[in-house]
């Protein structure tokens, strides 16, 4: 009796396999996007954002955060940039862009996830280049490289919202809670 007390109830063991398998897809996808060629330095879709947008709608803010440290921390390691600096510009990216996505969902009621992922992938492309310009580089000129890449941002942040919010429109929304 008393080992079915200390036991987790099972919606709770159901978030946390839930968000694994959204842990694991975003991984899968961050190891996907090394291997495609590069559109510009430090330039990537971003594919494995749409999993942290998903984990934001489905799972709350916190769970979209840890998602994405976690991806990016396990991501690095099997890509093989662990603590390089593309592993810092990563994480900065990623983590400043996480937080802008769930300021943005708290603080624009009716915000789509067009909106939110188009704030989040122009705070990543900008965060990067401020990580890159302030640790490794200390050039100003580099900001020249910066507008025609938020400007791929927005195309590929806006692919990425429309996709998350076709998934989610999709799945049903009370499964992940």
């Amino acid at each position: 009796m008393v080992q079915m007390l200390m036991r987790p109830p099972l919606a709770e063991l159901e978030s946390k396999a839930i968000w694994l398998a959204l842990l694991m897809l975003a991984i899968g996808l961050h190891v996907f996007e090394a291997a495609l060629p590069s559109l510009g330095p430090w330039f990537k879709p971003g594919l494995a954002n749409l999993i942290t947008l998903l984990a934001l709608v489905w799972m709350g803010p916190r769970s979209a955060l840890l998602l994405t440290v976690f991806r990016v921390i396990v991501g690095s390691f099997f890509i093989g940039t662990m603590f390089t600096p593309t592993f810092v510009i990563s994480l900065a990216g990623g983590t400043v862009s996480a937080l802008v996505m769930i300021a943005s969902w708290r603080a624009l009621p009716g915000i789509s996830l067009v909106g939110v992922s188009l704030l989040g992938a122009l705070a990543h492309m900008t965060a990067q280049f401020i990580t890159v310009e302030s640790l490794f580089i200390h050039q100003p000129a580099l900001y020249y490289a910066l507008p025609p890449l938020l400007l791929l941002s927005c195309i590929t942040g806006w692919i990425n919202g429309a996709l998350a919010g076709y998934i989610a429109a999709r799945l049903r929304h009370d499964s992940f809670k």
